[in-house]
């Protein structure tokens, strides 16, 4: 934005209460902007991740083998019955102490948005586990014996057939489901990661203008969920099988 521009919108503002002073400053908004880089990395990076996570477990959780299906849903029931905040703690003042104890502080390769990562990878990969078990067992019985008939491996007819099916039926859930990550990356905040709601903090501390950061905290998320939904709902869309469910 021009600095004609931003200097016109920090004076329209001020005129109806609002102090939004913080843009005018090189440093504040650098790093105001960069918390919201921040939050859509980590957005981008615990949805593409979550998604690799939910595939693997709905897999253990069909896969018709109690070995490997028992183990799997008791980590789906663990995951999803505790708080996603409490799991970011236990990560980063549990897991991390264990680590910087092995290998020490200075050689821990872990960060706090690297922990943050990994907890919302696992912690929604379980709710996408559940969309997609449910996508997988909603696919045709005919469909499978098809597949069957004509020599798929049982690898083959889960990447080939009840994968590409249960995505689709999922697909819904599972927009859900990353619309709720991406809200919840503000919980990053916790444990000091420079995401939007941290940086946001850090201002309002110094300049008291917390009504002024909840609205663009409130607006930003607000663009970054819809931008999520509306993707789904195109891809939904797009994948969309010709007179199925009519």
């Amino acid at each position: 934005m021009p600095e004609s521009l931003l200097t016109e919108f920090i004076g329209a503002a001020k005129s109806v209460g609002l102090n939004y002073g913080f843009l005018a400053s090189v440093s504040e908004r650098t790093s105001w902007l960069r918390g919201v880089v921040v939050t859509i990395e980590l957005s981008v990076l615990s949805i593409l991740c979550s998604l690799i996570v939910g595939t693997v477990i709905a897999s253990l959780l069909t896969s018709g083998r109690p070995w490997l299906a028992r183990p799997a849903r008791a980590f789906v029931e663990v995951l999803r019955n505790t708080p996603t905040l409490v799991q970011i703690y236990c990560a980063f003042f549990v897991c991390h102490m264990l680590v910087n104890q092995s290998v020490g502080a200075q050689n821990n390769p872990m960060s706090a948005y690297a922990w943050v990562v990994i907890v919302f990878s696992i912690h929604f990969g379980a709710y996408h586990a559940e969309a997609l078990r449910a996508g997988i067992e909603a696919v045709p019985k005919a469909m499978r014996e098809s597949a069957i008939s004509l020599g798929f491996s049982r690898r083959e007819l889960l990447v080939f057939v009840e994968l590409p099916l249960a995505f689709r039926f999922a697909l819904p859930s599972l927009v859900n489901n990353l619309a709720d990550l991406v809200k919840a990356t503000s919980l990053g905040s916790a444990i000091a990661v420079g995401e939007l709601t941290y940086a946001s903090l850090m201002i309002w501390i110094e300049r008291d203008n917390v009504l002024e950061m909840m609205i663009l905290i409130l607006l930003v998320y607000g663009a970054l969920t819809l931008s999520v939904s509306r993707l789904g709902f195109l891809l939904e869309k797009r994948l969309r099988m010709p007179g199925y469910g009519h």
